[in-house]
């Protein structure tokens, strides 16, 4: 059983499946919730600010973050490298508080390797035809980097079994509905409940699980 109150949250899926939306809107309905800010190598698309979405730094500063073990975790995606810093995570959690990170399938692996009890949620689009319009509406992306997304995206939907949780991303409100339950009900878990509410479980006699 962990000894941290607070729960980690991955939220994984290929590009264009709507995750960042869904994050965004978790967060806004759920202040409680602290986001992991990412450190990333590639350049911000539009809108996006340092230190809101990622973290935008250069090939230089990810090497020494790396080398230095200040990474959870780290990997190379379409051509760049994305990284999740674990102070933030390891204070958060101990402080009670539940962190989410959105990851892709290969930085959840070595989240688990830390955080045993990491949630993972699997976010799928209805079909590979709606995620190819997606990715074309949003406009961010050249074409040559949407075909290369698109032949990615098999590859990444194959780790779904490696979440607990799969939401179908079809109807965003019902999607969102969904992942905000999963929130809720891993915070009832015995786990979290046992150290939450740890004088209250000793007066009951209640014993930890193990």
């Amino acid at each position: 059983m962990s000894e941290r109150p607070g729960n980690v949250f991955m939220v994984v899926a290929p590009s264009g499946a709507g995750k960042s939306s869904l994050v965004k809107a978790l967060l806004d309905h759920d202040k409680s919730l602290v986001l992991s800010v990412s450190c990333t190598t590639r350049a911000p698309r539009k809108g996006e600010v340092d230190g809101r979405e990622y973290r935008f730094i250069s090939l230089e500063q990810f090497e020494a973050l790396r080398q230095s073990q200040a990474l959870l975790e780290w990997a190379e995606v379409h051509g760049n490298f994305y990284g999740t810093p674990r102070d933030l995570i390891d204070q958060a959690t101990h402080d009670g508080r539940d962190v989410l990170l959105e990851i892709d399938w290969q930085g959840a692996r070595q989240v688990r390797q830390r955080y045993p009890d990491a949630i993972g949620i699997f976010i799928l689009p209805p079909s590979i035809e709606e995620l190819e319009h997606r990715l074309k509406a949003r406009g961010q992306d050249a074409p040559p980097v949407i075909a290369r997304r698109l032949l990615a995206a098999g590859g990444e939907i194959a780790h779904a079994p490696e979440c607990e949780y799969v939401i179908i991303n079809q109807e965003f409100s019902v999607a969102l509905a969904e992942l905000a339950q999963i929130v809720s009900a891993a915070r009832l878990r015995f786990s979290s409940q046992a150290v939450r509410h740890a004088p209250l479980f000793a007066q009951l006699g209640i014993p930890a699980a193990h």
